[in-house]
């Protein structure tokens, strides 16, 4: 059932906090239902399959025909990214579970970018039949499509959990920033895909992946705005400011190696200390930077 359930709301383009949203429950009751750990009563797969829009027999239904249920190689494939994170674990990135699709489409992607990619070569690396690779995704695009929702929901999720921890705009803009830094180095391959492969996507997806950055970047807007309205931020132009922060972290995928000098916590400390300068911080509840950079 959770499964179904899963593969259902991922159909139809829902988190599963929208989903956790529509029930009134919280995101950790609707991620147990999913996972198997949380029973269902009649009662609540009525509810369930009317959040979804379906009858509750298509619950029961364990067949892949809806096109949108060909986002997992499995069953028992992850869903990554959708993760509760309990308090203090938004600096914790562990290793990505992808299903072997993904990760053959990641692998390509990387190599030859998503247009020098074909279905043969990411059938190959994915340990997959091209028949069996179709099963699954119906073309680079879907795949393509999934990597960039990975990264922005697993994003969001550390983001959020790092803006929850602040106490004031100094000190959320801080771990928000430190999150910024971590993911795109933890994540460097995911978050390079996703910013050089988005005038890849199609138009649609496009605009509603533009979307969710641009929600991201809000995140960062506000605290900035929040901390010049204030004082404790000094800047006259806080609008462009946050997006040099915001830059600047991304900009971490494109030259950042775990083989290098400084660890990703290290690079992350450093970074926070160039935001606060960035924003001209009166306030810091962060140690000073130490060292030259990575």
């Amino acid at each position: 059932m959770g499964q179904a359930v899963r593969r259902l709301r991922r159909g139809r383009g829902l988190t599963l906090r929208d989903l956790a949203g529509r029930l009134g429950v919280s995101a950790a009751t609707m991620s147990g239902i999913e996972n198997g750990k949380t029973g269902l009563s009649s009662e609540r797969v009525s509810h369930i399959a009317a959040a979804l829009d379906v009858s509750v027999e298509r619950l029961f239904e364990t067949s892949y025909d809806d096109p949108g249920d060909r986002a997992e190689t499995s069953p028992s494939a992850p869903v990554v990214g959708e993760q509760v994170l309990p308090d203090g674990h938004w600096r914790d990135f562990p290793p990505l579970e992808l299903n072997a699709a993904l990760t053959g489409a990641l692998s390509s992607f990387l190599e030859f970018g998503y247009h020098g990619a074909n279905m043969r070569t990411i059938a190959e690396r994915a340990g997959l039949s091209v028949p069996g690779l179709y099963h699954h995704y119906a073309s680079k695009q879907e795949m393509l499509v999934a990597l960039l929702d990975i990264a922005m929901t697993d994003l969001r999720t550390h983001t959020e959990a790092a803006r929850g921890e602040g106490s004031d705009a100094v000190e959320r803009f801080s771990n928000i920033v430190e999150c910024l830094a971590l993911f795109h180095t933890h994540r460097r391959e995911l978050a390079f895909v996703g910013a050089s492969e988005m005038r890849s996507l199609v138009p649609e997806e496009r605009k509603r992946v533009a979307a969710l950055r641009m929600e991201e970047q809000r995140i960062v807007d506000v605290e900035v705005e929040d901390g010049a309205r204030s004082g404790a931020f000094r800047t006259t132009r806080p609008h462009e400011a946050a997006r040099a922060v915001v830059t600047m972290c991304t900009a971490l995928a494109q030259w950042f190696r775990h083989e290098g000098t400084a660890s990703a916590e290290r690079v992350a400390e450093q970074y926070v200390g160039f935001a606060l300068d960035l924003v001209k911080c009166e306030v810091r509840g962060v140690p000073p930077t130490v060292g030259d950079g990575a």
